[in-house]
């Protein structure tokens, strides 16, 4: 078997964990960590301000049971990348309003980002139902059932996001790394193409067409895509990450 099939039939579960876990987080770095298959984290263009942790942590210690400041803060915790503290705090708030479906896709959102998968698309179906279909909790389903291993499964939910978004980046980037996972890595790439013409200054986005490209052998025009309008020294960072992932990835082919 030729060095390139091998690298294209390799297993590519290893790589979207690692990616989901960094983009999940909600860190920023000048590296590929912003590539994810997002689980309602923002593009790095429009994240907001971070908020303050202690007068949120204040206000949630004097009303404990309120949905919304449990809510707001178990998201501020998510975003901050303290997850066993967002999921305890949104998993308390849950007990006591079970039918408040903010905290659960919150909750669900939290579980997925500390790695409990199955139960946060157990979590995540409660969080909406058919007749009110909500697109980013599809698109969250997606995205963990991708990590359960059940692609095909995950290809539904982004559908259906899709049905309500027609060619939403955000959607249309979890399903190419889906495909991606399949290593279905033409269709990866068609699919990411539709992301990047609707979001170009998505980096994320641009990220994963990247990847993907550089994955069939096209490393100088993956490069050429990961670092386009960014300042001299983050596409420099980014392209560093880029080889790296490359690297690492032809190293577990060739086992």
């Amino acid at each position: 078997m030729s060095q390139r099939s091998s690298l294209l039939s390799s297993p590519a579960r290893w790589l979207l964990s690692a990616l989901l876990a960094l983009g999940l987080c909600g860190c920023q770095t000048t590296g590929l960590e912003d590539i994810t298959g997002a689980l309602g984290t923002k593009p790095e263009k429009t994240r907001e301000a971070k908020p303050d942790m202690d007068a949120l942590r204040e206000r949630y210690r004097a009303t404990p049971s309120d949905p919304e400041i449990a809510l707001q803060y178990g998201k501020a915790l998510r975003e901050n990348g303290q997850r066993s503290q967002a999921v305890a705090v949104l998993e308390q708030a849950v007990l006591s309003h079970s039918g408040n479906k903010p905290l659960l896709a919150a909750y669900g959102r939290a579980l997925a980002d500390a790695g409990n998968f199955q139960q946060a698309f157990d979590v995540l179906s409660r969080a909406h139902t058919p007749e009110d279909p909500d697109w980013h909790i599809l698109s969250a389903q997606g995205a963990v059932l991708d990590q359960l291993g059940r692609n095909e499964e995950a290809q539904q939910y982004y559908g259906s996001a899709l049905k309500i978004v027609p060619d939403e980046p955000q959607v249309l980037s979890n399903l190419g790394l889906s495909y991606l996972l399949q290593n279905n890595l033409p269709k990866a790439e068609e699919t990411l193409r539709r992301a990047y013409e609707r979001a170009p200054q998505d980096a994320r986005v641009r990220a994963n067409l990247a990847l993907v490209v550089g994955l069939q052998g096209r490393q100088a025009e993956a490069e050429s895509i990961v670092k386009a309008d960014l300042p001299p020294d983050e596409a420099q960072a980014k392209v560093t990450a880029l080889r790296q992932l490359l690297t690492k990835k032809q190293q577990r082919a060739e086992r």
